[in-house]
C-alpha cells in the first residue's frame, strides 16, 4: 500500500500526460498516476530525483533574493540614520539612546560637557583671590634675583669685551692651571713665559733655579680639579681682572740626584687650594688671558 502522497505534479512523456503523485514504501519510491497505473520503479526514481534537484535550485534562488532584501534594508537603515545627522549638523549620536528630557535639547547638552565636575570655590577665577598674582607676571618678575657685586663687575667686562663668556673663561682657566702646574714641575720656562706675567714668571723661575741648584727634581701628579669658581672681578682702565679659586688633588714628590725621596709621600693625595688672578687687556687683539697673581691657602 502507498503511504500518503507528499508530492504531486504534471508529467508528460511519449505524448502521454497525466497527474502524478509521488509516494514511497520501505526501500523504494513509486510514482502513481490518476488511472492508478503503476510505472516502473526505476522511472519513478529518475523522476523523483529530477524533481528534488529542481526544487533545490529553486530554494537557492529564493535564498539569494532573501539575503538581498535584508542587505537592502540594512543599507537604507544606515543611510537614514547617517543622513539625518549630517543634515541636522549634530555630532554622532547613539540612535538607541533615550530622547532628551523635556526642556533640554541637544544644543543644551553639548554646551555643558562637564556637568559631573564640581568647580571648587575660587578655582579658575583669579578675582576670587585678592592677593593672587596676575597671570601675566612671571616668577622672575615677581621676585627678581638681586645682582651680586661679582655679577655687576662681570657685566662691565662683557660690555667692553662682547666675546667674553663666563663658562668659556672657566674652562680656559682650568686648562691653564693644568699646563702651568705641569710646566713648573718639568722646568719648562718657555711655556711658563707665554702664560705668566713678568712678575709671576720671575717667582716661578727663582723656584725652578733653586731646585736645580740642589739637584732636586719635582714629580707632580694632578689627580683632578675638584672645583674652579670665580670669586672676584674688576676693571682698571682697559684691563680686566678675574680671580679664580681652584681646588685640586695632587701628589707632589721631591727627589735628590740619587733618586731618593726628600719631600712628599707617594701614598698621600693632598687637596690644595690656589687663588689665581688672570688679566686681559680688553683693547688688545690677543684673546689670551695671563696669570698675574698667585697665592695658596695651604
Amino acid at each position: 500500500m502507498f503511504q500518503t502522497p507528499y508530492l504531486s505534479c504534471d508529467w508528460t512523456r511519449d505524448h502521454l500526460r497525466g497527474k502524478l503523485r509521488l509516494g514511497s514504501t520501505p526501500g523504494n519510491y513509486y510514482l502513481e498516476v490518476e488511472e492508478n497505473e503503476i510505472v516502473r520503479p526505476d522511472l519513478n526514481r529518475w523522476a523523483f530525483d529530477r524533481r528534488i534537484k529542481e526544487m533545490g535550485e529553486g530554494f537557492q534562488f529564493i535564498d539569494i533574493i532573501l539575503f538581498a532584501m535584508i542587505a537592502a534594508f540594512l543599507i537604507l537603515r544606515l543611510r537614514s540614520v547617517l543622513g539625518r545627522h549630517k543634515e541636522d549638523g549634530l555630532p554622532g549620536q547613539d540612535p538607541f539612546a533615550p530622547d532628551n528630557p523635556p526642556g533640554t535639547g541637544p544644543d543644551q547638552r553639548s554646551q555643558t560637557p562637564d556637568d559631573n565636575i564640581i568647580q571648587l570655590p575660587g578655582q579658575g577665577d583669579t578675582s576670587a583671590d585678592p592677593f593672587g598674582k596676575p597671570e601675566d607676571v612671571t616668577e622672575e618678575e615677581a621676585d627678581p634675583i638681586p645682582e651680586t657685586p661679582l655679577d655687576a663687575e662681570l657685566n662691565k667686562i662683557q660690555s667692553v669685551s662682547p666675546d667674553f663668556d663666563r663658562q668659556e673663561f672657566l674652562v680656559g682657566a682650568r686648562t691653564a692651571f693644568e699646563m702651568i702646574v705641569q710646566a713648573f714641575a718639568e722646568g719648562d720656562t718657555e711655556l711658563l713665559d707665554s702664560l705668566l706675567s713678568d712678575e709671576v714668571y720671575n717667582n716661578f723661575l727663582q723656584a725652578i733655579r733653586a731646585r736645580e741648584a740642589n739637584n732636586h727634581t719635582l714629580e707632580n701628579t694632578l689627580v683632578r680639579i675638584v672645583s674652579a669658581d670665580m670669586i672676584e672681578a674688576y676693571m682698571e682702565t682697559s684691563q680686566a681682572f678675574i680671580t679664580v679659586k681652584i681646588v685640586s688633588e695632587q701628589v707632589n714628590i721631591t727627589r735628590d740626584e740619587a733618586g731618593e725621596m726628600v719631600d712628599g709621600d707617594v701614598e698621600q693625595i693632598a687637596e690644595i687650594t690656589d687663588i689665581w688672578t688672570f688679566c686681559k687687556d680688553t683693547k688688545s687683539r690677543d684673546p689670551n688671558w695671563e696669570l698675574v697673581a698667585t697665592r695658596s691657602l695651604d
